[in-house]
């Protein structure tokens, strides 16, 4: 098992330098001057240089990506704003904070709107397509893919804006969605998140439902399952000890992906109901051409996801053997 982890995360620490040498370029592959973006309006050519030094753009490109690499783990200088201490990402265009220190102060709103929206659809994705499973051809069965199969064709910015217009403006069900700091006010947090939770949540159960089902009745239809029966075994225990298990491994990968990206910013979400996490974040980064900080954001959510794939990895060599051996 160690070996096994061992090289996920050599291959993780390949796939992030990969990553981070694409992003780096395509940070230099915007039509427009970065230092001229910086600079402002208005701008003279001797502020203009001044700031290209400060940048370290006047340098040579590898140079440049070694400078910005080695700054996430030693720290930088900068001529205009002092030093940056490790892990630093820079300085933003629009702000002038530094970059790190403004998408961990983001990252609380993502991550509970991630989490929360989690545990909603897999209680309710995973327990309709067991239920679906089970009841197979019958009328459960039907009613269930139907619904999910008319969830996954909404998008949330339509189903968002309606939930906002009915249960917040019209019936004043549930509370405008904000974000409170879980430790200060959690009914604040919780009533605050209820409706992005469950309008994202939404759209995923539909694809948990049917992907857990389709996964459940190939599982019922393998020969151990056949013979565990076959030995008398109750229906309950077939499917809990063998069938379950047997479907958990590709249910826990896509999870953990999808994990990956709900913690890197759910950007449609967070946009419709104006909550200030990373994808609006993002958004903001790119209307306001602010590229450290949407270079950081890059990075940040890549980070994400690489490590969801690392643990997923784990998880699945604990559920299947099979894949250690592998």
């Amino acid at each position: 098992m160690l070996r096994f982890l061992v090289r996920r995360l050599l291959g993780a620490v390949v796939t992030l330098l990969i990553i981070s040498v694409i992003t780096f370029m395509l940070f230099y592959a915007v039509p427009r001057d970065p230092a001229r973006i910086a600079c402002g309006k208005l701008c003279t050519p001797e502020t203009l240089q001044l700031i290209r030094h400060n940048m370290g753009i006047d340098e040579p490109l590898p140079v440049q990506y070694w400078h910005w690499l080695s700054a996430i783990f030693v720290g930088r200088d900068y001529s205009s704003f002092g030093h940056c201490n490790a892990p630093c990402l820079g300085y933003s265009f629009v702000n002038r904070e530094p970059v790190l220190s403004t998408i961990l102060d983001r990252f609380p709103t993502t991550f509970s709107l991630a989490i929360g929206s989690s545990v909603v659809f897999l209680i309710f994705g995973i327990g309709a397509g067991m239920i679906a499973a089970v009841k197979q051809g019958k009328a459960t069965d039907k009613i269930a893919s139907s619904a999910s199969l008319i969830a996954s064709s909404m998008q949330i910015y339509f189903v968002g804006t309606l939930a906002l217009y009915f249960f917040v403006y019209q019936w004043h069900i549930l509370d405008q969605p904000s974000y409170t700091n879980f430790t200060s006010n959690p009914i604040s947090w919780f009533n605050g998140l209820l409706l992005p939770w469950l309008v994202l949540a939404l759209i995923w159960t539909a694809n948990y439902t049917r992907m857990t089902r389709s996964q459940l009745v190939e599982t019922l239809s393998e020969d151990y399952v056949r013979t565990a029966r076959a030995k008398g075994m109750s229906a309950r225990n077939v499917f809990f000890r063998f069938a379950w298990r047997g479907a958990m491994g590709p249910i826990v990968t896509i999870f953990g992906i999808d994990m990956g990206v709900l913690l890197g910013g759910a950007m449609i979400t967070e946009k419709t109901f104006s909550l200030q996490g990373i994808g609006m974040l993002s958004v903001k980064s790119v209307t306001t051409n602010d590229l450290p900080m949407l270079l950081g954001v890059m990075v940040i959510t890549a980070s994400f996801v690489v490590i969801a794939n690392i643990v997923v990895d784990a998880v699945y060599a604990l559920i299947d053997p099979r894949i250690r051996l592998a």
